[in-house]
């Protein structure tokens, strides 16, 4: 540990706090802050104005030329927005600011004492200790339990069973461990600290117990690869910090043929784990009723959330855990055009799809559809579906949702959003994951 003078310019308040999540750019994570808690940022501008300081040193740690606010992002945000009012998200913020700056007593510092920290897994550890009183926004605010779930899925962290410690017993029984140097659990914990990331190298800690969900040899051989880039340091904490991070170095391995493919996906008969016969793609369900509240049923869909995909992520879990259909329908039907466009959109530009400006919303995703089928991630089930969409008479169709934005006479049914979600649901999904 280091305290460190460090102008408040190279200080970054961070875009991956794990209050929100990861998020485009430092000027997203300032608009967040103050968003969902502006006034305890008011409170906490006025208390930093009243008493000239911080108190607490904010946790800092180096990224090229600046550095990275892991803890005290609220104080980092309010000095400097004191230093610069124009940076307030609103013009009311900016003239809040501007008065603050006004009462400043003496010249405004133009550098704080951090405390800067080299490791991150150590940041991790302090982070964990902290955040235990909100004092009505001027103390630190206590993570609610969707930030601690963010922590954990992004840290590997919790109270149940270490991934790293279950992989290392599975690795040491083959005889399949590093030689020389131990694994780093820390880091091997954040790489695979989701379903959908230990999906991919073949295994499963749902319930909070370890299985194989791939062919147990095939998986192996690429835990076996992952522990050894770990301990000989190829790859370190940095490499891995965030989900595109970890999504680069996990394709990576794909690439190289080393993680286990759809072909070595395991199934159970009679409780005992077999390989599967066919990597073939499973046939879309039927869209059968279900009971709920919400557009987007409240269950896990394996994706990840990396920061390009901000705005999907936040109008997903409005449509996931806030809007209900049978109140909000016209809320909702809007939203749920604009997440299908959002997810086409990024599907086209991370796979390559090759699209026209003047392609209409049918014609992308049907575009989009055929991409994900020549790549063997849907069937021809699939893209009946999908090609429905360009008729207008039907239900689930593209002018269907036009006519829910902008015809003053067409309601949105709960029952008919509901069946669109139903229909589309895996695509959108796989649309999301690209």
């Amino acid at each position: 540990m280091a305290i460190k003078n460090i102008s408040i310019c190279t200080l970054l308040v961070n875009r991956a706090n794990d209050r929100h999540g990861e998020l485009e750019n430092e000027t997203a994570a300032i608009a967040w802050l103050f968003k969902e808690r502006e006034q305890h940022m008011r409170n906490l501008a006025k208390d930093i104005v009243d008493r000239g300081e911080i108190y607490e040193f904010p946790l800092v740690s180096p990224e090229k030329d600046k550095f990275v606010v892991f803890d005290g992002n609220r104080r980092v945000t309010c000095l400097k927005l004191l230093d610069d009012p124009r940076r307030g998200p609103t013009i009311e913020l900016q003239v809040f600011f501007q008065e603050q700056r006004s009462r400043w007593k003496g010249a405004f510092p133009k550098d704080i004492q951090c405390q800067v920290e080299l490791d991150r897994d150590r940041i991790d550890e302090i982070l964990y200790r902290r955040h235990t009183g909100t004092q009505n926004g001027v103390g630190q605010s206590t993570w609610d339990d969707r930030m601690k779930a963010t922590f954990v899925a992004r840290t590997g962290k919790g109270s149940g069973p270490s991934v790293a410690d279950e992989i290392e017993k599975r690795l040491a029984d083959a005889h399949l461990l590093p030689l020389r140097r131990k694994i780093p659990r820390s880091t091997l914990n954040r790489l695979l600290s989701a379903e959908p990331l230990r999906n991919r190298v073949g295994i499963s800690m749902k319930g909070g117990r370890f299985q194989f969900t791939h062919d147990e040899a095939t998986s192996l051989g690429a835990l076996a690869r992952i522990a050894n880039d770990l301990a000989s340091r190829q790859v370190v904490l940095g490499d891995i910090w965030d989900v595109d991070g970890k999504e680069q170095y996990l394709n990576r391995l794909d690439g190289e043929g080393i993680l286990p493919s759809p072909s070595h996906e395991a199934v159970k008969v009679d409780g005992v784990t077999t390989r599967s016969k066919s990597g073939k793609t499973k046939p879309i369900a039927k869209a059968t009723p279900t009971t709920r509240s919400t557009l987007i049923p409240q269950k896990d869909f394996g994706l990840l959330w990396p920061g390009r995909l901000q705005r999907h992520h936040q109008i997903w879990e409005e449509l996931q855990f806030h809007l209900e259909p049978r109140k909000h329908a016209n809320a909702v039907s809007v939203l749920l055009r604009v997440l299908i466009e959002l997810a086409i959109e990024n599907y086209i530009k991370e796979a390559g799809v090759t699209v026209y400006d003047n392609d209409k919303l049918a014609t992308r995703l049907e575009k989009a559809g055929l991409h994900l089928q020549a790549a063997g991630k849907i069937d021809s089930k699939h893209m009946e579906v999908i090609r429905k969409f360009k008729q207008g008479d039907k239900i689930v169709s593209a002018d269907t949702l036009n006519k829910y934005v902008h015809s003053s006479n067409f309601a949105p049914s709960p029952e008919h959003l509901m069946s669109m979600w139903d229909s589309l649901a895996e695509v959108i999904v796989l649309f999301l994951k690209a």
